[in-house]
């Protein structure tokens, strides 16, 4: 009997020893926030190291960054079509003259969106508050072809400068450092549809370009809002 039992625990040992130090091979979401006081950041766990991802303005930010900029048509014009329509900084710097056709009425506006990084590029129409910055922008600087967008030496704005001035009128603005890089105005185009526009999921994905929804579905499990919503709808099931 005795012999069993020294048999027993030895096996018991071996087999803990075994899996010590056994780590999760896939990503874990364990945090998930969104109050006012701006920590929005979604993390994941991988190797039990946590490492913070995908910074976005709530909304009493990013009216305080459109405001910090508004003087300036060009840069309201940029912030304004990067923030509606999600554009990352070199596809701000790519777009045309050519890409942008007025409609009889500022509404029917549009604009043709080159999306990188294996995205789905397409001309839609442009949200009205875009199209009005990017009028008055058109009205300072013309409608000659050419870079939608212009370096003070005519070249199409480049993807540092767009950095740098996401930083200057950040810190106008007061946005918290860590927001202060232009890829967060995408980040918070999609977190806005989804919780404050009730944007459904296939449509976020056409808006964004994204070729896999399973990109876009990120987004919403950052929104807590959306979650709400949701709970609010699922309340009224029968």
């Amino acid at each position: 009997m005795l012999l069993v039992l020294v048999m027993a625990n030895f096996n018991e040992s071996k087999q803990f020893t075994a899996r010590k130090g056994k780590t999760a091979k896939t990503p874990v979401n364990i945090e998930v926030t969104n109050d006012q006081t701006g920590q929005n950041i979604y993390f994941d766990q991988l190797d039990n190291h946590r490492r913070p991802r995908l910074k976005y303005m709530i909304a009493n930010e990013i009216r305080a960054l459109l405001a910090a900029c508004f003087k300036n048509p060009r840069d309201y014009a940029i912030f304004r079509i990067g923030y509606h329509h999600g554009l990352r900084a070199s596809e701000i710097g790519m777009l045309e003259m050519s890409d942008w056709s007025p409609g009889a009425r500022m509404e029917n506006d549009r604009l043709s969106v080159h999306r990188l990084k294996n995205g789905i590029s397409a001309e839609s129409r442009m949200v009205p508050a875009a199209a009005e910055a990017l009028r008055r922008w058109v009205k300072k600087r013309g409608s000659a072809p050419g870079p939608m967008f212009l370096s003070r030496n005519n070249k199409p704005i480049s993807r540092q400068r767009l950095d740098q001035l996401a930083k200057f009128y950040g810190a106008k603005a007061g946005i918290p450092v860590d927001k202060r890089h232009f890829h967060s105005l995408r980040h918070t185009c999609a977190t806005s549809l989804l919780s404050e526009m009730d944007i459904d999921i296939v449509n976020v994905k056409s808006h964004l370009g994204h070729k896999n929804i399973q990109n876009t579905m990120i987004y919403a499990q950052l929104t807590d809002a959306a979650g709400d919503k949701r709970f609010d709808k699922l309340r009224k099931w029968r």
